[in-house]
């Protein structure tokens, strides 16, 4: 059992359970989803730093001329970084899919990681993403086509099924181990259900006694004792965060402690979460440059700012907020006429 030595202290729990796929290991088998628009280095890092083995991209379209774009330059910039880095690629053809993970790879892409999981309209309506899920035979091909194409290990991430009616996962899943993934992940929801309703664990528990490869169970994981009940529920190998990160990129830490110790950790001071938060904000602008930093920004601030008494005044003024010092004097206004003490209310 771990014990903290100091109210909110997670030196002595540098990881969670290590992970290993292909030739790699992650120090922790707690991943940061990828989140268009959300995953970009800075918050990567953050998250990284907070107990992440590792943080995947924002997705890129396999149609490599797109990369020419300002956003897919910066979703290629992993300057600094420490890996393992993984980028994930969408796309529909299998030899486009191939040519965009061989320039990945040889642009220092330690893993390639495959989207069958979108369930966007504007992605499956290419018949990319999840909508791949309907047709075995095309996911065959890409994933044989891309794993023939790279030496670094490719992992994939899908939906249960194109709808309740339509689950194929674990068919895709032994369809995956035999074109050589290395690992899958599976949000436990359909591309029908969107991010609505619950997801479900059995149809992730039924994957990962369907194959020998690591399974890594991702939809709805908030909080650590969510976690240890997907662990249990469906025997995973790890697990995937996305949305519960935002905003609180320590939850990774969090779930580690709790899984190691049977115990949850304290909340974060305020001043901690506002110190975090002006220091994410720093890092937004030197990655962004001054005008969009403070635009991306805003989101972040929200979901900081959550149960954080004044929160909702903090966010209305925000949307007014055109520098960076005009943002930082209204946190830390905020955060002062809040206290600094205690954690934030749930």
């Amino acid at each position: 059992m771990v014990v903290l030595s100091s109210p909110f202290d997670f030196s002595e729990l540098r990881h969670g359970v290590a992970m290993h796929f292909g030739r790699l290991a992650l120090q922790s088998n707690l991943i940061l989803a990828p989140m268009a628009g959300v995953t970009d280095r800075p918050f990567r890092t953050l998250c990284r730093r907070f107990g992440a083995g590792l943080a995947v991209c924002e997705m890129l379209s396999a149609s490599t001329r797109l990369w020419a774009t300002a956003k897919s330059q910066r979703r290629l910039d992993h300057e600094g970084e420490s890996g393992p880095v993984s980028v994930q690629i969408v796309g529909a053809d299998p030899a486009m899919m191939a040519g965009a993970a061989r320039l990945s790879a040889e642009r220092g892409a330690d893993i390639i990681d495959i989207n069958m999981g979108c369930p966007a309209k504007k992605v499956c309506k290419k018949a990319a993403g999840a909508a791949l899920l309907r047709d075995e035979g095309l996911v065959a091909r890409i994933l044989e086509a891309v794993v023939g194409a790279v030496s670094v290990p490719v992992t994939l991430k899908i939906r249960t099924g194109w709808a309740p009616t339509q689950r194929n996962a674990e068919r895709v899943a032994r369809i995956a181990q035999d074109a050589g993934i290395q690992a899958i992940a599976v949000h436990g929801r359909t591309r029908a259900c969107g991010f609505s309703g619950k997801a479900e664990y059995f149809t992730i528990r039924a994957v990962k006694k369907a194959v020998d490869i690591p399974v890594i169970a991702n939809g709805d994981i908030d909080s650590p004792e969510t976690a240890r009940r997907v662990l249990e529920i469906t025997g995973a190998d790890g697990l995937m965060i996305g949305r519960a990160a935002q905003g609180r990129p320590w939850i990774f830490r969090e779930i580690a402690y709790y899984l190691s110790s049977g115990r949850r950790a304290p909340e974060p001071p305020r001043a901690w979460v506002r110190d975090q938060l002006l220091e994410h904000l720093q890092s937004l602008i030197a990655f962004y440059g001054e005008y969009q930093g403070v635009r991306i920004a805003r989101r972040h601030i929200g979901w900081y700012s959550k149960g954080l008494a004044g929160g909702t005044e903090l966010r209305r003024q925000l949307n007014r907020a055109t520098t960076p010092q005009q943002q930082r004097r209204l946190i830390e206004a905020c955060f002062e006429q809040s206290g600094t003490e205690g954690g934030l209310a749930a």
